[in-house]
């Protein structure tokens, strides 16, 4: 009976031991297999990697105690830079990117200190600077992007031929600006020569593909859009060098930020213009990244021959931007000329030139 009890307890021990090794041995192959799957996704395989190496901008990794900077911006192709501050940031501080689907909402966010730093339109700035607001734009963002297109069946081939047509268009942007800017280059009355009819940009495609409107002026890619599917052709791309030119959008801080935290304003705009620099360098890369955002590649394509990635201001720029000032002043869209010379702050695009 001694002997059975000995033995037993002998089996018990022993199957005691084999169940501890083989839950460690299991345990080790899952480390193994999870450390695999990491290392897979780590480093690509040999083509994925050579593909990298050619296009992929140099990766910046942030420190752990860097401070967090916030940037608004929208999810399209002409306003893409922002998406890429991290890989070209200065270490000591991290990005944090904040998608908008509104300019006004941008401003709102930065002057109440949810943004340091915004995209916005030439014309929300001005509107900004025309109500005392204490926004400063810092360096460019994108030119070009606008065009007038008309329907294929419309009958219009000058833009003479608008007199008498349907136009849409949205009240208060830049497109508004260049759409009346058109018509008073040709003699047209906007008030009596033309039917103006407010319609959201997403909406104007299927209003001149239906035959409701007979043209309208807007953004890419909504213009490149209307030329692919075949309902549209490109009336003109109404860019005046002795008017508003081919400015478009930039960034802008607050006073108060580039008072109290110079140095970061500093390395957002040393970021935005490595990104600039390298989106134009790398087509794939830029194309690729707002294929992301909803547009196909091919219409992306298309647009890309009407949109310029930018980040200098020269004298033209702002000469430019003065003029839109008058145009929104004479439409009525902001009530004062606001003092377009101090609406710029230069200093840290000429920092970042000398340091270049």
């Amino acid at each position: 009976m001694k002997k059975h009890t000995i033995k037993g307890k002998l089996t018990f021990l022993f199957l005691i031991l084999l169940l501890t090794f083989s839950m460690l041995f299991a345990a080790g192959c899952q480390k193994f297999t999870k450390s695999t799957d990491d290392a897979k996704e780590e480093f690509p395989s040999a083509s994925e990697s050579s593909s990298a190496k050619e296009n992929a901008a140099p990766a910046d990794t942030a420190a752990p105690d860097a401070a967090q900077l916030k940037v608004g911006t929208w999810k399209t192709a002409q306003t893409i830079q922002p998406f890429f501050y991290d890989q070209f940031i200065d270490k000591s501080s991290g990005i944090e990117v904040l998608p908008f689907t509104n300019p006004g909402d941008q401003k709102t966010a930065l002057l109440s200190g949810g943004l340091d730093m915004t995209g916005t339109t030439l014309v929300t700035a001005i509107t900004a600077a025309s109500n005392n607001e204490p926004v400063r734009i810092v360096t460019s963002l994108c030119n070009k992007c606008s065009a007038l297109v008309a329907g294929v069946n419309s009958g219009i081939e000058t833009e003479a031929d608008l007199k008498g047509k349907t136009i849409a268009y949205v009240p208060g942007t830049m497109h508004h600006a260049l759409l009346l800017d058109v018509l008073e280059r040709n003699g047209i009355d906007p008030e009596k020569d033309v039917e103006l009819v407010r319609i959201d940009f997403f909406d104007m495609g299927q209003a001149l593909a239906d035959g409701t409107i007979d043209a309208f002026c807007s953004g890419e890619p909504y213009p490149s859009e209307a030329v692919k599917n075949g309902y549209g052709k490109i009336l003109s791309y109404p860019y005046f060098d002795d008017s508003i030119g081919t400015i478009n959008a930039a960034m802008i801080v607050t006073e108060d930020t580039i008072k109290n935290k110079p140095e970061e304003v500093q390395k957002m705009v040393d970021a935005h213009i490595k990104a600039t620099q390298y989106l134009n360098e790398n087509q794939d890369a830029w194309l690729d990244k707002a294929e992301e955002f909803g547009t196909e590649k091919d219409l992306l394509k298309i647009a890309a021959d009407n949109i310029e990635l930018c980040w200098d201001i020269d004298d033209a720029f702002i000469q430019n931007t003065k003029n839109l000032a008058q145009k929104m002043l004479d439409l009525g869209i902001i009530t004062k000329m606001p003092d377009i010379d101090s609406l710029f702050d230069l200093t840290f695009l000429e920092n970042a030139k000398k340091n270049q």
